[in-house]
């Protein structure tokens, strides 16, 4: 692993991930979070102020880089639920089938390099009648946005550890076997368009 993605990347990726508007898109799906949740990509631990402590039992916190999971035990010290980290891919989930009532994915699958992999052990591992909740930034509606994202895209995932910002979400889930039951969209304030564009709402299996 080099200096950068040691030492300045995961700097990078809390305060991208953290700015104000980002944090209002989390506070807006988090405290849909019910029982047993597995979040997948914690990164820095953003979420865990979020969740609504009368609504949730446990959080298995699944984040393979172990900078991010640093960042996060501490936060996950303070939580008034237990947190349980998982240091794996989102392609590789330990869990058993039917284990869990919600997940959680925030500005995750934009760097997850297998997400069909990573979809289907999500459907896996939660329970019949349970709850995908997400909020994801991918590709825009506009064919210009669309253009520039297609064409910085490469760059721009050296840069982020792998981020995409020009995936297509919603068939990213619904083709990873789940139904969307609801979903809203836009740009997110004061963020670079070609970033900005969110999908967030939520999922049951198909």
């Amino acid at each position: 692993m080099g200096l950068y993605n040691k030492y300045v990347l995961p700097r990078f990726l809390n305060a991208a991930c953290g700015t104000k508007p980002i944090i209002k898109q989390r506070e807006k799906v988090v405290p849909a979070c019910t029982g047993r949740v597995l979040e997948v990509g914690m990164g820095s631990g953003l979420n865990l102020s979020f969740y609504d402590p009368d609504k949730v039992d446990m959080v298995f916190g699944l984040e393979p880089a172990a900078e991010m999971v640093a960042q996060a035990k501490p936060l996950a010290d303070e939580a008034p639920f237990p947190v349980e980290f998982i240091d794996l891919p989102g392609e590789e989930i330990p869990l058993e089938d039917n284990s869990v009532d919600t997940v959680l994915l925030t500005y995750t699958l934009c760097t997850i390099p297998g997400t069909l992999a990573a979809m289907q052990g999500m459907r896996r591992v939660l329970k019949p009648g349970g709850t995908l909740v997400f909020c994801e930034h991918g590709r825009a509606p506009d064919p210009a946005i669309r253009n520039w994202q297609d064409r910085l895209n490469g760059m721009w995932g050296r840069i982020a550890g792998g981020c995409n910002m020009n995936r297509d979400i919603p068939t990213l889930i619904e083709e990873g076997g789940f139904k969307i039951t609801d979903m809203d969209t836009m740009y997110v304030p004061s963020t670079p368009r070609v970033l900005g564009y969110t999908y967030w709402g939520a999922a049951q299996i198909r």
